[in-house]
């Protein structure tokens, strides 16, 4: 009986490190699509711009960007918050839900005189913005270097994301390599159980 534990403890921690995990939505930034407290299933394989659309959503490692690589946190603390977080029942402090805007070499800019965003020029449709917020409060126009990727939330009025770090080292783009992975599937609370779509779908 415990090798038999044993053995679902392993696969589980197999499958969640390499093909699918689950992310803890720890505030509003992403609503109306996602609200505090979610739980959604990431993607891992998705996990490079080759892979990736504008109008994804992805969980990514802050650190560096969004955050100080150093946690400043006791071990213990690290470690029932790293608990925490396995079990699905917290989030992290290091790790963020946004949605893909640009991507390498696109042209992003805020805003058009409607008040749109502008990727390579064009307007972008953004059917999931939160009721009654604008594309953006602030300008912006940047072009995003290859091997990088610009982020915001769809609540812009309450999301600190790529906006919010344009004076910083980094200039607020999120490096490819610390995307983890692309959220595929709302899965609690129950009865808003539902697939992320695509920007294709």
């Amino acid at each position: 009986m415990l090798s038999a534990v044993v053995v679902a403890a392993l696969l589980t921690g197999l499958v969640r490190s390499l093909l699918v995990d689950v992310y803890f939505i720890p505030s509003g930034s992403m609503e109306p699509l996602l609200t505090e407290g979610d739980r959604v299933l990431v993607d891992k394989l998705v996990d490079t711009a080759a892979q990736l659309q504008r109008g994804d959503v992805v969980v990514f490692d802050g650190r560096g960007s969004f955050d100080p690589i150093t946690d400043q946190r006791s071990l213990p603390e690290q470690l029932l918050a790293g608990a925490g977080q396995w079990l699905g029942v917290s989030g992290s402090h290091t790790v963020y839900i946004k949605r893909v805007i640009g991507l390498g070499g696109d042209h992003v800019e805020c805003c058009s005189e409607d008040g749109h965003l502008l990727v390579n020029g064009d307007v972008l449709d953004e059917p999931y913005l939160y009721p009654g917020d604008n594309a953006s409060d602030g300008e912006f126009d940047v072009v995003v270097p290859e091997g990088r990727i610009w982020l915001l939330g769809d609540h812009r009025s309450a999301s600190q994301d790529s906006r919010s770090l344009l004076g910083a080292p980094g200039g607020g783009l999120i490096a490819e390599d610390r995307i983890i992975g692309r959220a595929f599937q709302l899965v609690w609370p129950l009865d808003r159980f539902a697939p992320i779509g695509r920007p294709d779908d």
